[in-house]
Order: C-alpha cells, then sequence, then structure tokens
C-alpha cells in the first residue's frame, strides 16, 4: 500500500509533483486466528476468536485489554508456546515476512530464535549470568568461545545491564534483583539476535525504577526489532508504543495508533474500558 505526500512548491512557485511513499510491509499477518483449550473435565474454552491483525517492523505494539481477554495467549501463539500446553488447539494463518508459522513443517527451533520471548515473571537458570546468556547460543549450537563472549557482552550492553554485571559474570544469576532479573532475561533472548521481541507484562513489578529502566530499554531496542508487549497499564502503553490493540473476551476489539487510540478511540468498549468504566 502506498500513501501520497502532500505535495511542495518549488523555489518558484510551480508546484512539484507528489512524492510517492511505500508503506512498510507487515513482519507480522495474523488472519483468522482461533485458539481453544481443552478443559479437565471437557469441552473446550474458546480463548480466541477471529484475530486478524498486522505488526510492522520496527514498532512497538501494545496489548490492552482486561484480565483473561486473550493478551498472553495470543502473544504465545506468536513463536508457538502453546505447543506445550495439552489440549491447546490453533486455527487460522500467522505469517512471519510472509512465511506460515503454524505450518506443521515450520522449524519451531528457528521460529524461537527469530521470536523471542520474556515472560511475565523473571526465570534465570540456576547458572551464572554469563551462562545464563549464553545459554541460547550454545543450545542453537554455536562453540567458539570467543563469539560466545562477544555476544553475552552485547546482549548485557543492549539490555542495559552490563554496568551492572560486568564484574560478576561468574555470580549466581539468582542472586539478582527483580528488575536485573527481567533484563537477564531480555539478554538472553537478545542474544540470539531474534528479530521479534515479545514481552508479557514485563514491568508487573512494582519497582518505579527498574520500570523506568525497562521503558527507556523498549525505546531503544525498537530501533532494530519489532516488540510486541503485554500491558495492565494503559499509561505505559501510551509511553511505549506506537500502536495498541485492545482485546476484549477473546475478541481483537480495535486497533490503532495509540495516540488515537487513548483520544478518539472507534468503538464504545474501547473508550470504556480506557476511562475505568470496567476491567
Amino acid at each position: 500500500m502506498a500513501t501520497i505526500e502532500p505535495s511542495q512548491r518549488s523555489p518558484g512557485g510551480e508546484p512539484r509533483a507528489a512524492v510517492l511513499t511505500a508503506a512498510p510491509s507487515p513482519k507480522l499477518e495474523v488472519r483468522g486466528l482461533d485458539v481453544f483449550y481443552r478443559g479437565e473435565k471437557g469441552g473446550e474454552t474458546h480463548a480466541l476468536q477471529d484475530v486478524t491483525v498486522d505488526v510492522f517492523p520496527r514498532e512497538v505494539l501494545a496489548l490492552i485489554g482486561p484480565s483473561g481477554c486473550g493478551k498472553s495467549t495470543f502473544l504465545r501463539v506468536l513463536n508457538r508456546m502453546n505447543d506445550t500446553i495439552p489440549g491447546a488447539r490453533v486455527a487460522g494463518k500467522v505469517l512471519l515476512e510472509g512465511e506460515d508459522i503454524l505450518a506443521k513443517d515450520y522449524d519451531v527451533v528457528t521460529l524461537r530464535r527469530r521470536v523471542g520471548m520474556v515472560f511475565q515473571r523473571p526465570q534465570p537458570f540456576p547458572k551464572s549470568i554469563f551462562d545464563n546468556v549464553a545459554y541460547g547460543l550454545r543450545a542453537h549450537g554455536l562453540a567458539d568461545k570467543r563469539e560466545i563472549t562477544r555476544r553475552v557482552e552485547q546482549a548485557l550492553g543492549r539490555a542495559a545491564l552490563w554496568d551492572e554485571v560486568k564484574d560478576r559474570l561468574d555470580a549466581a544469576a539468582l542472586g539478582l534483583s527483580g528488575g536485573q532479573a527481567q533484563r537477564l532475561c531480555i539478554a538472553r533472548a537478545l542474544a540470539v539476535e531474534p528479530e521479534v521481541l515479545l514481552l508479557d507484562e514485563p514491568t508487573s513489578a512494582p519497582d518505579p525504577i527498574a520500570t523506568a529502566k525497562l521503558e527507556e530499554l523498549i525505546a531503544e531496542l525498537k530501533a532494530d526489532l519489532t516488540i510486541v508487549i503485554v500491558t495492565h497499564s494503559m499509561q505505559q502503553a501510551a509511553r511505549v508504543s506506537q500502536r495498541t490493540a485492545f482485546f476484549y473476551m477473546g475478541r481483537l476489539i480495535e486497533v490503532g495508533a495509540t495516540k488515537q487510540m487513548f483520544t478518539r478511540p472507534r468503538e464504545t468498549r474501547t473508550e470504556d474500558y480506557i476511562t475505568g468504566r470496567f476491567g
């Protein structure tokens, strides 16, 4: 799809030809996505219903909505974490640069290198700080010690953690603070050089300093990455995202530019949620 910028006048006053600017192709295209979970007593829960949305390169897309509305389920579909849940069933298409990642022959290991995920609760491994970040590199077959060291240091730097841990890389990662542990998990994801980063409520802990650091980090990372973040904080969505998607009862109600969503939402349900009438 292309957009035409307004024509401008030349120094002599003649109107210049309009400039045709191509809009970026989506990084991710989700089409008619449905997710079902099998209940313990039989039957199925329809967790996501007919979700269609695009995610563009080098943008932050925030997912908002009340608890249980399908935000985290949607996030997990994007790198097939739902494959690990017994009884989960997914229908529809999710295209990563045109390839359907839900296809049976799509390599899930490759997918999870290209699409990294950081969970709500930081989960450092019971290893050293260095080995936590190096874990994915070794799992993907990298054996060169120099390259591993370079990539670990680079990832810690990108995650704004290097200055805090550079003198204790051999220390246990379980000794880090909550905010540091979350940035360590981000560094672990960044080490394998993903193209997309999924963040599931990464600042849910009530630590304003850690939250500020993570939001600054997100602003820096979007220069190179596509980021999808689940957040319960509408203030955070307004601060970090370019576009916002509102989910309610398993459906995508509205998606659009964040400023427009928070000032002139198209849907009544979106306005009711943003203004605190429910949720």
